[in-house]
């Protein structure tokens, strides 16, 4: 993996944060262990084609997930849906170098998420299937901080 990459990645993150008015949200990772990543896309009309305008996200993980998915949101903007679904976790976190083996499901979280988000965009969020999060509503705190009341698995808490 490129250092300096992935640190310009991580000073100048694109992206990050809620999107209120996205038109298809994807979330993927497990509250048990707390890495997550949540992608939200919003799409134009050009030239005649539906194509991604913007897309944000929020993860908790590692600096390496964050500076993908911040490199994601900026690789898939102007790709239609068809275009975004056939890029793939290493197409994803490219920028970055080649992945370590103990990163590589940074890249498939991201894949993960953005594919949960472009599928589940006409179906409805309980046709999602494991490990994506069925609820898309509130922020990726609001979700980890649910499954840590339901599950008694992790607590969290924010400070201000």
């Amino acid at each position: 993996m490129d250092e300096a990459a992935l640190q310009q990645a991580l000073t100048d993150t694109q992206n990050l944060g809620e999107m209120p008015d996205a038109d298809a949200v994807g979330t993927v990772g497990s509250p048990d262990c707390g890495d997550m990543v949540r992608l939200w896309i919003k799409y134009k009309e050009k030239d005649g084609r539906k194509v991604i305008d913007k897309a944000s996200f929020q993860s908790f993980g590692c600096q390496t997930a964050i500076a993908v998915a911040s490199i994601a949101t900026e690789l898939i903007r102007g790709k239609t849906k068809e275009e975004a679904l056939s890029m793939s976790a290493e197409e994803l976190s490219k920028p970055l170098g080649p992945l370590p083996p103990m990163k590589i499901h940074c890249g498939q979280m991201v894949e993960g998420a953005l594919r949960a988000a472009l599928e589940a965009e006409n179906k409805p969020a309980s046709a999602a299937a494991a490990p994506v999060v069925s609820d898309q509503s509130g922020t990726l705190a609001d979700a980890l901080s649910a499954a840590g009341k339901t599950q008694g698995k992790i607590k969290i808490v924010l400070t201000s």
